[in-house]
């Protein structure tokens, strides 16, 4: 009889030991499901009228103005966000130059921290942003070309530059490029005969 009150005692023991390890491991595993559902995740598509968007930027901007996440969408115009806290987020996709194209505003709450958005960019966004590139091209490449002493280079730079621009916005906008290129084309000519005029100049009369 004694040897099963002993027996019965230590079982009793070692339950009680075992039970504040049980009671433990399930308040861990309360607190690990609860940091799981505050992380948030943002997923989503950037498209413009032709179809998805490949190798744009996304930003993710907080309510303060903070970017706490940049990727570059995939060839299928996706991206995705990450280890982001409860709140209300901006998700910009932006032009190489920075220029917002799109906005789209997202809320993350406990709960619901996960959310898809699609990012729409409109075709005169889309041209907006291929003329300012191609100003930018025009200015660095008419700046190379002057600082080197070459006004014709400058002017074929230029309109080159700007060709590129121009063919980008009509594809978007879905006007003729040949018809654009070819003003360009002419442009291109008149400058560069005009700047042949002024290099070489009337001739200082001999003595």
């Amino acid at each position: 009889m004694k040897r099963i009150l002993t027996g019965a005692v230590l079982l009793a023991f070692a339950f009680s030991q075992f039970a504040p390890l049980r009671a433990q491991a399930q308040l861990q595993a309360q607190l690990h499901a609860q940091a799981q559902q505050l992380i948030g995740v943002i997923t989503g598509t950037a498209s413009g009228p032709a179809g998805p968007l490949a190798g744009v930027m996304v930003n993710v901007v907080t309510a303060a103005g903070q970017i706490v996440g940049s990727a570059m969408t995939t060839a299928t115009g996706t991206f995705r966000f990450g280890g982001l806290a409860a709140g209300t987020y901006s998700v910009n996709v932006v032009s190489a130059t920075g220029a917002v194209l799109s906005t789209t505003t997202v809320t993350l709450v406990a709960g619901a921290m996960a959310a898809t958005v699609s990012a729409s960019v409109s075709a005169a966004a889309l041209a907006g942003a291929a003329g300012a590139a191609a100003g930018a091209a025009a200015a660095a490449a008419g700046a190379g070309a002057a600082a080197a002493g070459g006004a014709a280079a400058a002017g074929g730079a230029a309109a080159g530059a700007a060709a590129a621009g121009a063919a980008a916005g009509a594809a978007v906008a879905g006007v003729s490029t040949a018809a654009i290129v070819d003003g360009i084309v002419a442009a291109s000519a008149a400058v560069g005969a005009a700047a042949i005029i002024a290099n070489n100049g009337p001739a200082s009369p001999s003595r």
